[in-house]
């Protein structure tokens, strides 16, 4: 499971004899330690010796460590320095603010603040609703987190959080045209959150929730999608369930099976298994059994807490228990939202025949790709970028909230969700389906433009748009 990554890739500047083989014996060097180069660049030419900066891919840190070392211990080559090129993109942060009108001049000055603002002021003071046209409120949405899961590091602080939020914020822009800011928050106690939020929300058009800890994190959005007006989003459950309905769409074409027909199992039933449930219900699943660390989740199950107890009533409608390996027998769809190991080789065995598995854990994923048995599944996904068919949540959040924005809609609802998901999945078209192409490439522009359009139709079917959508 180790693959080369340009997450860890460093560009090491390395002093070499100006003779005939050094440069060989530097990538003899790299290669011994498996590593991969990219860009080799010449830095300034010195008497009888040459300085270059190799750009290397490596697995992780500790390959990174070595490969230097490798290169360390060749004689007539002095390692300079070692620059991590994912340190450098993130020095000093990756956004920053930036005016949309000139100020050069009196006059500038004057319509842009004081006194000129004023009358815009007062004209937001005399109807609220125009704080919609007068202000960022229109296209600004807040990313918030107390950062008590991110990635999976788990409760590492908001400090630490702050690079995945910017990284958001970053992909809103770059993909949706949306501007977006991270608030990381340095409390866990839920009614601070609800309070917190709600008294920056006059400010924002939406809110994405990221990186909250289950089970805090189902109330907090209940909350705040009661008491607001605005789109609240926890992208970590509805992000997540939206690509994975968009890759199943796909895939149950690719296996010709329809999707009120299968049976389909998850492992793990925290914020993005009960969200993925949910929207799999919603769009016509049937017949959908959950599995925790324990076994199937059925009703009457003892020790369940509220929100598995609520999960219990609405999945499994005939009772089955065991391991999830037990309950994979004939199932035609694998879902894994959990950890590495939590389904076997043998437990795959025993699914349907043209079976889907989307083993989703990351970065190391429930079971391998590599490791199923052959000639059982048909379709495989991960939320790995090396192999096909990534389920990535960029391809849903920036094109929600451009379309909930774009309407401005009070609210985002299943049917809002369930749009989203048949739209990303209408990128590829029937006749370019296959096993290894159910869910489109998150560079594909196509995928934000069809989303939000989607989601703003779908908004106003449902009655929470305040406004038509554009042409």
């Amino acid at each position: 499971m180790s693959h080369l990554s340009a997450s860890f890739s460093a560009t090491i500047r390395v002093r070499l004899a100006d003779a005939p083989g050094s440069f060989a014996r530097l990538a003899q060097a790299i290669g011994d330690a498996g590593g991969s180069f990219g860009a080799i660049d010449l830095v300034r030419v010195e008497k009888n010796t040459k300085v270059r900066d190799v750009t290397v891919e490596a697995t992780d840190a500790d390959h990174m460590a070595r490969i230097v070392e490798s290169v360390r211990s060749v004689d007539g080559i002095e390692v300079e320095r070692v620059s991590d090129r994912t340190f450098l993109m993130h020095l000093g942060g990756k956004i920053e603010m930036r005016s949309k009108v000139p100020v050069k001049t009196r006059d500038d000055l004057s319509m842009a603040y004081t006194p000129g603002v004023a009358r815009i002021c007062q004209a937001i003071a005399d109807d609220r609703e125009s704080a919609w046209n007068l202000t960022i409120k229109q296209n600004t949405v807040a990313v918030v987190s107390d950062g008590t899961a991110v990635l999976g590091l788990g409760d590492i602080g908001p400090e630490a959080a702050m690079p995945v939020m910017e990284g958001k914020a970053l992909l809103f822009k770059e993909f949706g045209g949306v501007d977006a800011w991270p608030l990381c928050l340095n409390t866990k106690d839920p009614d601070e959150i609800v309070a917190i939020v709600k008294a920056i929300a006059p400010g924002f058009g939406g809110i994405n929730l990221e990186d909250i800890s289950a089970p805090r994190c189902f109330e907090i959005e209940r909350r705040l999608r009661a008491e607001l007006d605005i789109p609240v989003f926890h992208d970590d459950q509805h992000g997540t369930a939206i690509v994975v309905l968009a890759a199943l769409a796909n895939a149950l074409k690719v296996v010709g099976k329809r999707i009120e027909d299968v049976k389909v199992v998850t492992t793990g039933v925290g914020a993005a298994g009960v969200a993925v449930t949910d929207i799999l219900l919603n769009a016509g699943v049937r017949n959908v059994i959950g599995c925790d660390h324990s076994g199937a989740i059925y009703d009457g199950r003892e020790g369940l807490n509220d929100v598995k107890r609520a999960f219990a009533e609405r999945t499994n409608p005939d009772g089955i228990q065991g391991s999830a390996d037990d309950v994979l027998a004939g199932a035609d769809v694998y879902l894994g939202l959990s950890v590495p190991g939590a389904v076997s080789r043998a437990g795959i065995e025993r699914m349907a025949d043209n079976a889907i598995v989307f083993a989703m854990a990351n970065p190391t994923p429930e079971i391998a790709p590599e490791n199923l048995p052959p000639g059982k599944v048909a379709v495989v996904a991960t939320g790995r970028s090396d192999y096909p068919n990534q389920i990535n949540n960029v391809l849903a959040f920036p094109g929600v909230f451009r379309g909930a924005l774009d309407v401005r809609a009070s609210t985002i609802t299943e049917g809002m969700k369930v749009a989203a998901g048949h739209a990303i999945a209408s990128v590829i078209a029937d006749d370019e389906l296959g096993p290894e192409y159910v869910i489109p490439s998150v560079f594909n522009r196509d995928v934000t433009t069809k989303v939000a359009a989607a989601v703003a139709e779908a908004a106003v079917t449902d009655g929470v748009a305040r406004r038509p959508p554009r042409p």
